[in-house]
């Protein structure tokens, strides 16, 4: 293989040339693999469409400086390669001018955030990256170092001998408005993470913050701001983007000729709702396929419950079949026949089709992309944090269901899955990544369980799964309220499904 390196200066011949910005417009918030495979194409191709060189990205990594390490050196030019069943292509991106890491450039970030050529601020920073406590507040302490450093700032009138680097992506977005303030420039804040009412989760978050740092008159200029000349437009997105192999490298510098540190891989879907409601200049990202809308809530819960509900189905069943991949689960027959009962019996008669969207044709395109081997999702990976998943992507099918009169026979299926899940890795040591773990564990019992070695071959192996599955649907928050106990029937009636 060559040892050149992509470049901005130097392209290779044979393949479109990216954008070149002409300046930054847009600051991104956690720009791993996700952004360059999802926003920043959007934003790639919506100016190829429209001759607009204004929207390039500053990206902002959070936790380490890879990414900046992978794409400085090329003059943030890299790679997508789009896997599909049947064929690839690859095309180069040039939307992302630069990399900065917060760590050792933060006050170059805030400078960005503050600039009035900058006027939208996008986020994929995961859910984590919110600094959440379980009933959904700040946590304070996880952002305590950002808040200390703006307090510091005006307690000093503006001005700082040195810049605290930031420690947290919340921190140093409200240390950028509060700097930006000072302008009163407006400034759209996208978040693009898959939380339900992301948007004003997240103004939430920021106002949370910003009363935490300065509680008194001197942070009023900041409340006033945010109030005037900032929103916070919910959104939805959608592409598969798996971990980039060493197979795909190769695979991607034959192509080129030269090889991309920064390559990223996605499957051919890609889908961005966006809320219209942006404070100042956007990117017509419509022009790139993206929606723009009055309400996301519908494309959500869409998603929510047709999409992700069905890939936690298949996790589960497909793990206790053997099957390592989503893609080998949901092409397991009997597995499939579940999922198409959980898609169109279950969940999408509680469904609202928004404006535009056909949601057979989307449950149907759902399973294909399942079926594509290249998205590389393990069932184990796609089972964690169940408890956290759960009550989103089949609470709201199930509370429907029954009000509707409907036993929900795909949820109760998932239900028996996810709950033989749990008690076999458990019994076998494996472990559960769940945050609520213990709790789990400690329901399911002892490892010594009736009936053999594991438990699931004979009468009293079937009792003791029953027993246990009981035990975990009674698990406060993971049902919804009032759900009767003739459903959990329903649910245990699926145990010799689920034991195969």
């Amino acid at each position: 293989m060559t040892e050149d390196r992509l470049h901005r200066d130097h392209l290779p011949g044979g393949i479109d040339a990216p954008v070149m910005p002409t300046s930054v417009g847009i600051v991104h918030l956690g720009i791993g693999a996700f952004h360059r495979a999802h926003q920043a194409v959007y934003t790639e191709r919506a100016a190829i469409a429209t001759g607009d060189t204004t929207w390039g990205i500053l990206g902002v990594t959070q936790r380490s400086a890879t990414v900046r390490d992978q794409l400085r050196p090329q003059g943030g030019v890299y790679s997508v390669l789009t896997a599909g069943e049947q064929e690839s292509s690859v095309e180069l991106v040039g939307s992302v001018v630069d990399v900065a890491y917060p760590a050792e450039e933060t006050e170059r970030v805030l400078a960005a955030l503050a600039a009035p050529s900058t006027h939208v601020v996008t986020l994929t920073i995961t859910e984590k990256g919110y600094a959440r406590r379980p009933d959904g507040s700040l946590d304070t302490e996880a952002v305590a170092g950002d808040l200390a450093a703006l307090a510091a700032v005006v307690a000093a009138g503006g001005a700082a001998e040195t810049v605290r680097p930031a420690a947290s992506a919340i921190g140093l977005l409200v240390r950028g408005l509060a700097q930006r303030a000072a302008s009163g420039a407006p400034i759209t804040v996208l978040t693009c993470d898959n939380m339900v009412d992301n948007g004003r989760v997240l103004e939430r978050l920021v106002r949370e913050a910003a009363d935490a740092a300065l509680p008194g008159p001197e942070g009023d200029t900041l409340r006033a701001f945010i109030d005037a000349s900032v929103t916070f437009p919910c959104s939805m997105v959608d592409r598969i983007v798996p971990a980039t192999s060493p197979e795909q490298r190769d695979q991607v510098e034959r192509t080129l000729g030269v090889r991309d540190e920064g390559l990223v891989v996605g499957e051919p879907f890609a889908q961005w709702v966006i809320e219209d409601r942006f404070a100042g200049p956007r990117p017509a990202w419509e022009a790139a396929g993206a929606t723009l809308t009055k309400d996301v809530a519908p494309f959500e819960q869409a998603k929510l419950r047709l999409l992700n509900g069905t890939h936690s189905l298949v996790a589960y069943s497909g793990w206790l079949a053997g099957h390592s991949t989503i893609a080998g689960g949901v092409t397991d027959p009997v597995i499939a026949e579940r999922a198409r009962q959980y898609l169109f019996e279950d969940a999408l008669p509680t469904l609202t089709a928004p404006e535009g969207l056909d949601l057979r044709q989307y449950g149907e395109q759902i399973l294909s992309r399942f079926a594509n081997p290249h998205t590389g999702h393990t069932t184990a990976q796609v089972a964690m944090d169940g408890t956290q998943k759960i009550p989103f992507r089949w609470g709201g099918v199930l509370a429907d269901s029954l009000a509707a009169g409907r036993e929900p026979q795909g949820v109760a299926f998932g239900l028996a899955a996810w709950a033989e899940f749990v008690r076999r890795r458990t019994h076998s040591g494996e472990g559960i990544d769940d945050p609520r773990a213990a709790e789990l564990e400690a329901l399911v019992g002892a490892a010594e369980v009736p009936g053999g070695s594991d438990g699931l071959g004979d009468v009293e192996g079937l009792a003791g799964a029953e027993e246990d599955l009981r035990a975990l649907l009674a698990l406060p928050g993971l049902l919804p309220a009032g759900t009767p106990e003739s459903f959990v029937d329903v649910v245990a009636a699926e145990i010799e499904s689920v034991l195969g």
